[in-house]
């Protein structure tokens, strides 16, 4: 006889934690974002900007993962308080932006690299409030799928976008903590982990082309440089708030549940909009 195993019931403390996870996760993209920090939009910003520069910047963002992810290996003091200190990080991001917006399209492509390892630090902290151990390789690969939650144009709003991401990255994110484990650094350049790259990569090119294009433009300069990354630091660290809320939760009542609720709560937001 087999015995069906109810997924266990969040309380309601912890639905409303769901509900706030899934309106980081599926809320406004980067390109809404931006708008609203430039007033314009990034179709606008770049209208006269070569194509050939917007398809620059998603070149860069596998280059860009690469090195965050060896941030997340080697450089994050795991022994430090876990309260992230969010505006540090968001100072240094505009920083770097104010420099790649003022010195044109050269500085932001080497520019795209710093923020993204800064960014890095700062979704990583996030993840440790949230009571993840970003010491083991599990932890530190969750942090960098962060990245590829940024989504193409209009795909969050497809009914279970986010898990579906995730569940696209499964297979090669396990396949590449149990290498790490086994290897750490030793293995960055491996098969395996630069698949799990250009998975992460095809999709943070998104944001991270609309981000250059942004950044390329003469007449946006340093002040708008430091706009648009603002706008890149918050856009993530919201997609990492509602990330590490959702896996908080599957840790304490197992995936099937917290997922099984997340969708239903979608459903009805849906429904209710």
């Amino acid at each position: 006889m087999t015995v069906v195993v109810m997924p266990s019931r969040l309380s309601s403390a912890e639905l409303d934690e769901l509900a706030f996870a899934a309106h980081c996760l599926d809320g406004g993209g980067f390109a809404a974002r931006l708008a609203e920090r430039l007033g314009r939009s990034v179709e606008t910003i770049g209208r006269n900007l070569p194509q050939s520069l917007r398809r620059l910047g998603g070149r860069l963002a596998e280059r860009a993962l690469r090195a965050a992810l060896a941030v997340a290996l080697k450089t994050i003091d795991h022994d430090s308080p876990a309260k992230a200190a969010r505006g540090a990080h968001k100072a240094a991001a505009a920083a770097s932006g104010a420099i790649g917006g003022a010195f044109g399209p050269v500085a932001t492509a080497v520019e795209l690299s710093v923020s993204t390892a800064i960014l890095m630090r700062s979704i990583a902290q996030i993840a440790r409030e949230e009571g993840e151990d970003t010491a083991q390789p599990e932890g530190a690969l969750a942090c960098l799928e962060v990245f590829a939650l940024g989504g193409e144009p209009g795909e969050a709003a497809i009914e279970g976008g986010y898990l579906a991401v995730r569940a696209a990255l499964a297979r090669s994110v396990a396949e590449s903590a149990r290498f790490l484990a086994g290897r750490g650094l030793a293995g960055e350049g491996a098969p395996l982990i630069a698949r799990l790259i250009a998975q992460i990569a095809a999709r943070f090119g998104v944001v991270a082309g609309e981000k250059f294009a942004a950044q390329a433009v003469p007449i946006v300069g340093a002040i708008g440089g430091a706009a648009v990354n603002l706008a890149f630091a918050e856009h993530f660290q919201t997609l990492a708030r509602g990330h590490f809320i959702v896996r908080r939760l599957e840790r304490r009542h197992g995936p099937e549940a917290v997922q099984f609720e997340y969708r239903r709560l979608r459903s009805e937001s849906a429904r209710a909009a």
